[in-house]
């Protein structure tokens, strides 16, 4: 369901009209009472089929949009996020993680959230990440990968503010991110040798430490402890370089340092088909690569098209998975 106020409604109703785009069937556990509104408001003709449980979607999806009951507290105004519905939100989640772990559903698409409304009722979590960590529970550690057409990023640091995401870059973080990100690349990409570039943090990586020491102290150990796995590793490599169309080429993934390090390339390379892969769970999560978009949320504008690429990888991982990809 994601944030009620914000564009994840909107999206849900748009995708399922594309279904004839290779889609898998997906469901929405959503207020099917709430999506029939929304749907005559922005001018969109989705019919909606609320059902008792995920294993009678096949059957619906060609006719109808899917939709578990799952209801809210509050109203919903689009671009007005209610706290009070902060807590079917979260327990939205939890919901289609639970489903997800019985094998009931294939994979969880989370639409996006609204920080702050969690937050006032009491969410503790810096995003969805963390707490679908906590949710998989078995001490799980998720990394998260965004994905475009021509490119994979890796965060090392995510919700942090730039300050505190350099203080706390360790060696042993890059090397886990770079273990995770090989491993998912080998199971659930398809790539049998993975190449990974590793970024710098500073200006042209440092500079031989004129410009910072954090590439020698930090960074190059990291890049050594992956290729002692037998992880085709490289860097520190300056971050302004990594990007173009040429380098891009030459890499299955890059680990980046900080959260706009990763995503501003990628957002720029192609805004409306990014993705959220979160790795290290033991089921599979995507989500689009934006937010809620509450400026627009209700008036029809919001582009289902990263919702498409999310569902589209979430089913092909989940094939991998299952192997018969």
């Amino acid at each position: 369901m994601g944030e009620p106020a914000g564009i994840g409604g909107e999206i849900a109703l748009k995708a399922w009209r594309r279904r004839s785009e290779a889609l898998a069937p997906f469901l929405v556990i959503d207020d099917a009472g709430r999506l029939e509104k929304l749907a005559a408001r922005i001018g969109v003709s989705t019919p909606v089929a609320e059902i008792a449980g995920p294993e009678e979607a096949t059957a619906v999806f060609a006719d109808a949009l899917p939709v578990l009951a799952h209801r809210l507290a509050a109203p919903v105004t689009p671009g007005r996020p209610d706290p009070a519905n902060a807590p079917a939100v979260i327990a939205a989640v939890e919901r289609a993680v639970a489903l997800a772990q019985s094998g009931r559903v294939g994979a969880v698409v989370t639409n996006p959230i609204h920080k702050k409304s969690l937050y006032d009722a009491g969410f503790r979590h810096p995003g969805h990440t963390e707490f679908l960590g906590e949710l998989a529970g078995g001490g799980a550690r998720p990394v998260m990968m965004l994905v475009c057409p021509g490119l994979r990023v890796v965060p090392v640091t995510v919700h942090l503010p730039l300050s505190r995401a350099v203080a706390t870059l360790t060696s042993d973080a890059i090397t886990y991110c770079g273990e995770i990100t090989a491993a998912a690349l080998r199971r659930e990409f398809g790539v049998a040798r993975p190449r990974l570039a590793v970024a710098g943090v500073n200006p042209h990586a440092g500079e031989d430490g004129s410009l910072g020491r954090e590439e020698i102290d930090i960074i190059a150990p990291a890049v050594e402890a992956l290729r002692r796995k037998d992880i085709d590793a490289h860097g520190p490599a300056p971050a302004d370089s990594l990007f173009h169309e040429r380098a891009r080429a030459r890499w299955d993934a890059v680990i980046c340092m900080y959260h706009d390090q990763a995503l501003i390339a990628l957002k720029t390379i192609d805004f409306d088909r990014g993705v959220n892969v979160t790795l290290g769970l033991p089921f599979v999560r995507t989500s689009p690569d934006h937010g809620s978009a509450l400026a627009i949320a209700g008036s029809g504008e919001a582009r289902e098209d990263s919702l498409l690429a999310a569902l589209a990888t979430a089913a092909e991982i989940a094939r991998r998975r299952a192997g018969d990809g």
